[in-house]
């Protein structure tokens, strides 16, 4: 297996109808990176089916907030990258993960 610490990204990857932001094939994870529009609308309808139909491919999905991004890049790519390890167990973000041997 790929290790977590030199990760590669596609971006833009198609997957079916779908096109991904970012996705890691070594680990069968899609990265989304979710403006505010993700919480208007059906938009977390239509979301939680993308999510569904990949998930049944074997692709796990993390959904990042884009203001997440903007504010504290580290964290996020820290919390990616746990989360790539299967280390986490959640995929939504909500905070960065716990500190090392607290996980």
């Amino acid at each position: 297996m790929a290790s977590p610490s030199n990760l590669r990204f596609r971006r833009q990857h198609p997957a079916g109808t779908y096109v991904l932001d970012f996705y890691c094939p070594a680990f069968k994870l899609a990265v989304e990176v979710d403006g505010e529009v993700h919480a208007r609308g059906d938009q977390p309808q239509r979301d939680a089916a993308r999510d569904d139909w990949l998930y049944k491919r074997g692709v796990r999905v993390l959904r990042i907030p884009a203001q997440a991004v903007l504010s504290d890049l580290e964290v996020v790519v820290r919390h990616i990258m746990v989360t790539a390890r299967g280390e986490y167990p959640s995929t939504g973000f909500a905070g960065p993960p716990p500190p090392p041997g607290e996980e």
